[in-house]
This record gives structure tokens, C-alpha cells and sequence, in this order.
């Protein structure tokens, strides 16, 4: 069974506090689980101390190790963002920042940690950038290992400066939906090719 781990880099330290992005997660949470992949707890990232660097363990009080555990133990990571100043938020840029390390990391055949695993992204705002967001998301995760599928962004932008997010909608808009699904779809049989046939790495 395939397992998805989804990475909630809101600003909002709060769990409490309402999220678009946790709003987005779930669209595409609901599309993976319809695929019968496991979905596990949405991370907040900013609920945690993830300590500014660019290694795995930045030391005493730092919560990143842990949550580097859980996104790989799952098959497929959903990195889900806001957007600020038109681009992906600055709590995003850390967890990204602290993959790095997976670059000095690799096994026998050269091969980072993240080898064999799939990410999407999940992205919201109230002003343009979503594809500015996505690229910058997936030429970063792509550096450091992770399979990027056909389709792998979900995102909403709302009106600019707007008081309307992505949370206060009634109902999910029917493009939104419809990318969600094929999200989930193609990134579950991505992550399945993988998991039966992993990249080669280096041979000699």
C-alpha cells in the first residue's frame, strides 16, 4: 500500500487556525484516499522548531529529524504552500532548504534518500504565482531527488488582495477538483512504478 505524507508550510503556528493550505491538502487527500493510498497526519511545519540550516540535524531542540523520519517513510510527499510576494512562502523555502542534505546522504549507488519517492505540491494565495511557486517547489525538490509526475501542482489563486481564501469557499471549484484527482492519480502510479522498479543509481 502506498503512503502519502503531506507537509503543511502555512505561516499559522496554530493547529487550531483555519488554513487554506490545510483546505487544499484535503482536496487532494480525498483523491489519494479514492486511490486507496494511505494518507497520513498533515505536518505543520511552523507549529514545529525546524531550525534554520542545511543538514538533517541541526542539534539540540531542532524538530526537523522527526519530521524528516515520517516524509520518508511515505511513498509520496505533498508540499503545500502559500504564496507570498508572489512566491512559494518562506516556511516552504525551510523545509526545502533543510532537504539539501539529502545530497550527501546517498547510499552505495549514489542514490539520495528521496530516490524511488514522488512530490506534488499544493499551493493558495491571494495574488499571482502559483506557477512561479511550483517552479521554484519542483526544480528544488527535483535537485535533491524526488520524482516530479505529469500534473503535479493543485493550486488556487483567488482575486488580488481579496478577503475571499481558499478556506471560505462552499464548495470546491470544478478545475480545482478535476486537477486534484488527476494529481492524485498520476503521482500514485508514479510512486507504484518506483516502489516495484527503483532508479538504478550508479552502477560500475
Amino acid at each position: 500500500m502506498l503512503k502519502v505524507q503531506p507537509l503543511n508550510c502555512t505561516l499559522k503556528r496554530d493547529t487550531g487556525q483555519p488554513s487554506s493550505t490545510d483546505a487544499m491538502i484535503a482536496v487532494l487527500a480525498k483523491e489519494f484516499a479514492a486511490l486507496d493510498v494511505e494518507v497520513a497526519e498533515t505536518i505543520r511545519v511552523a507549529s514545529h522548531n525546524v531550525l534554520a540550516g542545511v543538514t538533517s540535524d541541526e542539534g539540540e531542540g531542532d524538530d526537523w529529524p522527526a519530521i524528516r523520519e515520517k516524509i520518508l517513510a511515505a511513498d509520496i510527499l505533498i508540499l503545500g504552500t502559500p504564496i507570498w510576494m508572489g512566491q512559494a512562502g518562506s516556511v516552504a523555502k525551510r523545509a526545502l532548504e533543510r532537504m539539501d542534505a539529502f545530497l550527501s546522504e546517498t547510499d552505495e549507488l549514489g542514490r539520495m534518500p528521496s530516490y524511488g519517492k514522488v512530490a506534488v505540491a499544493a499551493i493558495v494565495g491571494n495574488e499571482d504565482g502559483a506557477h512561479a511557486a511550483s517552479a521554484q517547489i519542483f526544480q528544488s525538490l527535483n535537485d535533491v531527488g524526488w520524482t516530479i509526475p505529469a500534473v503535479a501542482a493543485c493550486y488556487w489563486v483567488g482575486e488580488a488582495m481579496g478577503s475571499v481564501d481558499f478556506k471560505d469557499l462552499k464548495e470546491t471549484p470544478e478545475m480545482v477538483a478535476k486537477t486534484a484527482k488527476m494529481v492524485a492519480g498520476n503521482a500514485a502510479h508514479l510512486a507504484g512504478l518506483l516502489k516495484d522498479n527503483p532508479f538504478p543509481g550508479e552502477k560500475a
